[in-house]
């Protein structure tokens, strides 16, 4: 089954195996300056090109956060979350390699194990997570756990 939906899945409706890939997104020089002033992080890796030039990438690079935060904003418009995840409960994350700016990514999803908690009408759905980019290289990657709503009775 695809995770893609209009709407939120409930717990019942995920199976091991379930899979789905998001829409893309390309990174921006926007992106950046407006992740540094949110996050406070103007480390010139990210922020000045000057100072790129002699660093291990040889040019500016995304911060590895601002990639995750896309990544959860992309996994969010695939619709399977809507209405029906209770609490991004944790992550796991590697940042394996670099994301330059006018780089488009996209995430790909897989439900790896479920588990039920009936007494609280939910269960926890983990999944595998991996945000790549144009050349299909794996820039991140790792499991996410969510708290799913059960189907109400």
């Amino acid at each position: 089954m695809t995770l893609k939906a209009a709407s939120g899945m409930y717990f019942e409706e995920f199976a091991v195996g379930d899979s789905g890939t998001s829409a893309t997104r390309t990174i921006t020089e926007t992106d950046v300056v407006n992740f540094a002033g949110l996050s406070g992080d103007y480390n010139e890796i990210h922020t000045s090109e000057t100072f790129s030039h002699g660093q291990h990438f040889g040019r500016r690079i995304a911060h590895g956060m601002l990639g995750l935060s896309i990544a959860s904003g992309l996994a969010v418009q695939m619709g399977f979350m809507l209405g029906t995840v209770e609490v991004f409960r944790s992550l796991e994350w590697e940042f394996t390699g670099p994301i330059f700016l006018g780089e488009t990514v996209w995430v790909e999803a897989e439900v790896t194990e479920l588990k039920p908690f009936p007494r609280l009408k939910n269960g926890k759905v983990t999944f595998k997570v991996v945000l790549k980019k144009q050349d299909g290289s794996v820039v991140q990657r790792g499991t996410w756990s969510l708290l799913v709503k059960m189907k109400p009775r």
